[in-house]
């Protein structure tokens, strides 16, 4: 600390020397500005969205929601994929030009400044620089050149803008005529909202083959591609690599062209993409890293010791971001845990990472993925046979590949890698795997005896690591520990030395048979997972000294039969994971986790003491899913309607369950106090006893429900009627053996109900 200081104060006094301004420039970075000039010649794909956009500037002109006279279409998408080019195409069409009687084009970039923006738009329409500089003069000078007139303007490339400064900008504007359109591009999803944009158009990357029409206009020149056909199939394999980002297409038919060989081509494919582009490439992408919030660009630079098509998670990527301590709270009112998210969904709303196309997860472009790889060198390495490690002195954060033998044979030394704080090995699993890695013990020793600055240490899928040696509680400052996947049988009693532990993974560990007693030690602990460890029988007693735990996921651990008493002490408890487990009770004191958002299990106790499905009623906060079990427990029908579903309206998917169809009438009581919140999206009833089915089941109030799943439910001879849920979808009826026909009340009347869902499809 003291070293620190002294230099900090060397810097100080060096400062007051150099002729430097107070602050830091907003102009050494500057995008160059745009303008309506394009080349249609030069331009491929984006036909359907042109088409669909035209269409919306020669629609109909009516007015807006809150009475404005302008409608507003949005253009959004990462660096590179287009947007200031179909801004360009629908400016220039033909049809568009007709239409409108002014259009003015502005270049926006980083600062949203009413007064640059209005003199920009009069020098625009006017096609003459002006000298005003008064902004009341420039308002009154624009507004008499858009009064009474139907106009187009575009403004190109908003990084941020105020809700504010935008209402001052649109009372400028709408002095207009009805039918007046203002085009947006921004790679920001929030300017989307701030704008209030009537149209959005969300930008997908480029088929494969616009791509490569695309390089091969570059690439060719004045050649034609026919005499060049040698080179189509290399051409086809590059354009794969833009990943669909036409600015990288461009770029690299740029290269391609400077020599039309096929031994040139072929080198090309096989070498780094960003090397080869990135004077044309790295400035539009960096831009976007450059005017990150500083929070962002370290978590986002972080994101670089995951190769290429990686499969990435929000709350494992936010648990590594904390564990390295990016993520930085200055209020009480949130969570780390919920700051960090924020982190992540900015990063998403800026394009810099993006949800997959099945939507099960997210992933980086592979630019992107380069830029990320760019802006942490020399700190963030991916260890590959393609890779070159450099300085170790210098790394801080290191993946390794798993299937690479002797992979820290290859290091020159680890005492090199003193300074290491994060060691992952990948891919990283989110399921049991079946393949199997080895990493010797005495390897592994020297690892944790040598990096001590570890604060991120992932060993997942090593089949042979059945015990970890004692070296790891030398790991002070680690953070977060995932031996998921391993062969790992029992956690040595150093483990409770790991104070600053935040999260440990002991996902599918089917050899782990017992957790250390003294685990209460790991007093800021907050995310346990040790789910489908199957040969685990029970948890350490003294779990409720985990009070900062957060979330606990004991799910599939079928061996797990009951929870510790003092689990009512974990009051921080956000998430309960014990589905599939061979719980058939809860403790009582479960009622004192008020806090809980998300319990995956409620479990009616047969006990007089035990706990009562009006306990639910504790738990204000739920979201997501539900599963009620052992309702032929609930004696008090009025305990039903003491646990208020029906306020519960962030349940999304909720499952009632009975574990016997057992014909009692009290069991109809319980279901119709049951009602849950008319937002609920999925429900399921397994073996109900009643012979009706409730009121509430079919009303028209619930039309938010999409899945709808009734399962030996044996005693109602009628189906509920379902017509008036209009958003049903998915619809699954099984072992009704009263019901003996399906009558029109089924249908209620709704002959599309009747459509989808005929009797012999049911």
């Amino acid at each position: 600390m003291q070293k620190l200081f002294e230099r900090l104060e060397h810097f100080a006094q060096r400062a007051h020397n150099l002729p430097l301004e107070k602050g830091v420039s907003s102009n050494v970075w500057r995008a160059t500005p745009t303008n309506s000039a394009f080349d249609d010649s030069a331009i491929c794909g984006r036909d359907d969205e042109r088409k669909n956009l035209r269409e919306y500037l020669l629609s109909e002109d009516v007015v807006i929601d809150g009475g404005s006279k302008i409608g507003v279409l949005a253009i959004v998408g990462m660096g590179g994929l287009g947007k200031t080019t179909l801004a360009k195409l629908l400016y220039n069409d033909a049809q568009v030009k007709e239409k409108f009687d002014v259009k003015a084009w502005a270049s926006v970039s980083k600062d949203f400044d009413v007064v640059k923006l209005a003199k920009s738009l009069l020098e625009s329409v006017t096609s003459v620089a002006t000298t005003l500089d008064n902004f009341d003069t420039l308002r009154a000078e624009l507004q008499k050149k858009l009064s009474d007139k139907r106009f187009l303007l575009v403004l190109d490339d908003i990084w941020n803008a105020g809700y504010v400064d935008w209402t001052n900008l649109m009372h400028i504007l709408n002095v207009g005529q009805l039918g007046s359109k203002i085009i947006v591009t921004t790679r920001h999803e929030r300017v989307v909202s701030v704008v209030n944009a009537t149209q959005t158009c969300p930008l997908k990357p480029l088929v494969i083959e616009d791509c490569w029409t695309l390089i091969s206009k570059h690439a060719f020149a004045t050649h034609k591609c026919t005499e060049q056909s040698n080179l189509e199939e290399t051409g086809r394999k590059i354009a794969e690599r833009c990943g669909g980002l036409p600015l990288a297409a461009v770029a690299l038919g740029g290269v391609l062209r400077t020599n039309l060989s096929n031994d040139y081509w072929n080198k090309v494919l096989t070498s780094n993409l960003w090397n080869l582009t990135k004077e044309d490439v790295q400035p539009a992408l960096l831009l976007s890293y450059h005017f990150l919030p500083a929070s962002l660009k370290q978590c986002f630079a972080y994101c670089a010791i995951f190769p290429k098509n990686s499969e990435l998670h929000k709350e494992k990527l936010v648990q590594l971001w904390m564990a390295q301590g990016f993520v930085y709270v200055s209020q009480n009112e949130k969570s780390i845990e919920e700051v960090g998210g924020e982190y992540f969904d900015e990063l998403v709303a800026r394009s810099l990472l993006r949800r997959s196309a099945d939507g099960e997860h997210f992933e980086m472009h592979d630019l992107i993925n380069d830029l990320a790889t760019m802006v942490s060198s020399p700190y963030c390495k991916r260890h590959d046979k393609e890779t070159q490690l450099g300085n170790l002195n210098k790394i801080r954060h290191l993946s390794y590949e798993k299937s690479m033998s002797n992979h820290f044979d290859e290091l020159d030394s680890l005492h090199g890698l003193k300074g290491l704080r994060t060691l992952t090995a990948l891919p990283l699993e989110f399921g049991y795997m079946i393949f199997r890695h080895y990493l010797e013990n005495e390897v592994l020793h020297e690892l944790l005896v040598a990096l001590k600055q570890l604060r991120v240490l992932s060993l997942s899928s090593y089949n042979n690591i059945t015990v970890l040696p004692n070296s790891i509680g030398h790991i002070k400052h680690l953070r977060y520990l995932d031996l998921s996947c391993s062969g790992i049988e029992r956690l040595p009693p150093a483990i409770c030395k790991l104070y600053n532990l935040q999260t440990l993974l002991l996902t599918y560990c089917r050899d782990l048979t017992e957790l250390p007693e003294e685990m209460g030690k790991l007093v800021n602990l907050r995310h346990l997972a040790i789910d489908n460890c199957i040969n685990l029988t029970e948890l350490p007693k003294e779990m409720g000294k985990l009070v900062n735990l957060r979330h606990l996921d004991i799910s599939w651990c079928c061996a797990l039969t009951e929870l510790p008493k003092e689990m009512g002490k974990l009051v921080n408890l956000r998430r309960l994971d014990i589905d599939g487990t061979g719980l058939q009770e809860m403790p009582v004191e479960i009622a004192k986790l008020e806090n809980l958002q998300s319990l995956s299990r409620f479990i009616v106790s047969k006990q007089q003491h035990g706990l009562k499905l009006a306990e639910m009623r504790k738990f204000p906060h739920l979201q997501g899913q539900l599963r009620i079990s052992n309702l032929e427990n609930v004696f008090d029908p009025s305990d039903a309607y003491q646990a208020n579903l029906k306020e519960k309206n962030q349940i999304e998917e909720l499952s009632l369950e009975w574990s016997d169809s057992i014909l009692e009438d009290s069991q109809q009581v319980v279901l119709e106090h049951l009602q849950p919140s008319t937002s609920l999206k999925k429900l399921s009833l397994k073996c109900y006893g009643g012979s009706t089915f409730p009121s509430w089941l079919g009303d028209s109030s619930f039309g938010n429900i999409v899945g709808l799943r009734i399962e030996d439910c044996d005693h109602c001879s009628s189906l509920p009627p379902l017509g008036r849920l209009h958003s049903l979808k998915e619809l699954f009826i099984s072992g009704m053996r009263s019901v003996k026909s399906i009558g029109s009340e089924f249908y209620g009347g709704n002959s599309l109900l009747s459509n989808r869902f005929p009797p012999w499809r049911l």
